[in-house]
């Protein structure tokens, strides 16, 4: 979802950096054969991404939320000389089209592709992290935010996804909207967590950057 005017978004996109060939096909690709396509970053939000990473340069990224590997692709571009990404999804039908771009972006060494239950799977993590993507199931965020504080580095980043949520956490909520409800309560927790620098961005639906003191 674009919060901007079509024809203003058009013109972000034209001044920014163009994406790489092949997400430029592995969106074409997401678009043609999965469901809910508009799950997978685009071409803005992804060269953001791919800053944000660059400038940080991680040694280990997690990334709750895998989709088809948009976002894993991107995070990879900024990795440290034997940086790496842990990226997780539950959804283990998508593992063929993720292997498949991963492989054909010379990062397939790097990236370490986990199916399963993130809340089960996050605590087994030892790693110390650098950069963290939340991009899954909305009413389990803060669980997510409250599994990967203690991991985090001294300036780490924790890169939030969807938390304007097509403007609905704006408008008069709806009791039975546990989504939305879920990400009021998580958007107060990053801006009034001490140990957090925060700032929410509305660009697509909407990304927070918070960076651990």
């Amino acid at each position: 979802m674009n919060f901007l005017p079509e024809k203003l978004n058009q013109y972000v996109v034209e001044h920014s950096q163009e994406e790489p060939k092949i997400l430029a096909e592995l969106s074409k690709e997401t678009w043609q054969k999965v469901l809910n396509p508009r799950m997978l970053s685009g071409a803005c939000q992804g060269r953001l991404l791919a800053m944000i990473s660059k400038l940080i340069q991680p040694k280990v990224v997690l990334e709750i939320g895998t989709f088809t590997g948009y976002s894993a692709l991107c995070f990879a571009e900024g990795l440290s000389k034997n940086g790496k990404i842990i990226t997780i999804d539950k959804n283990e039908e998508l593992e063929t089209l993720q292997n498949k771009y991963f492989s054909k972006s010379g990062y397939r060494n790097q990236i370490i592709q986990k199916v399963g239950n993130a809340l089960e799977i996050v605590p087994t993590i030892d790693e110390k992290l650098d950069l963290v993507f939340i991009d899954a199931d909305k009413v389990n965020y803060e669980n997510y935010f409250y599994l990967v504080i203690e991991k985090m580095n001294s300036g780490g980043i924790i890169l939030s996804d969807n938390v304007l949520w097509s403007g609905k956490i704006v408008e008069e909520l709806d009791p039975k909207d546990e989504d939305t409800k879920a990400l009021l309560s998580y958007n107060k927790l990053l801006i009034s967590d001490e140990r957090l620098e925060t700032v929410m961005l509305p660009i697509r639906d909407g990304l927070t950057i918070s960076r651990v003191k």
